[in-house]
């Protein structure tokens, strides 16, 4: 098993939504977190070891641009209280194809925890370096945040979520694959 890093200066999430006046956009980077993943002989990711991986999001690095839309988003999702999101991978299947695979764990927004399954691609960039994307669709009510809804403004309760992550082999490790590249 090999650990990857997040670069959180690399790695993005993305959320868009709907209201209904205009579409809701929110996109910053600062994702943290690890994966642990295993290689086969050609330098493919495989599915046969247990994985783990974590995700951790700060929420107050969302921002759409819209001042009063950002102010509701803190708002709702109480920041305070509950400052990030937190996502805990907990299995890879096998390869769904074009470097997909189907990967499951929990995510956690407000107090309340979900356990989900999506599709996830994880691409060696080179021999210390992974990158990761995917995307889902939530319904925030599922964590118990109500959408806004104000005068003719409303606000569908269904999110897309995408990340993009760039990961690097954690110092150690990067350093033993340098010392076996020179020798």
């Amino acid at each position: 098993m090999t650990r990857f890093r997040f670069v959180p200066a690399r790695s993005t999430v993305h959320i868009e939504g709907s209201s209904s006046l205009h579409p809701i956009q929110t996109t910053a980077n600062g994702v943290e977190g690890y994966v642990d993943l295993e290689f086969g002989p050609g330098g493919e990711v495989t599915s046969g070891a247990s994985p783990v991986g974590t995700l951790t999001f700060p929420l107050d690095k969302l921002s759409s641009g819209n001042a009063m839309e950002d102010r509701e988003l803190y708002r709702r999702a109480e920041i305070r209280k509950f400052p990030t999101i937190k996502g805990v991978l907990d299995q890879v299947g096998p390869p769904a194809g074009d470097g997909t695979f189907a990967v499951g764990g929990d995510v956690t927004f407000k107090g309340v925890t979900r356990h989900y399954e999506h599709l996830l691609g994880i691409t060696a960039v080179d021999d210390t370096t992974v990158a990761l994307s995917g995307a889902s669709r939530f319904d925030i009510r599922d964590f118990g945040m109500q959408p806004p809804r104000v005068m003719m403004l409303k606000v569908d309760p269904e999110v897309d979520v995408s990340i993009d992550i760039v990961a690097e082999r954690e110092a150690v490790e990067r350093e033993a694959v340098e010392r076996e590249a020179e020798e």
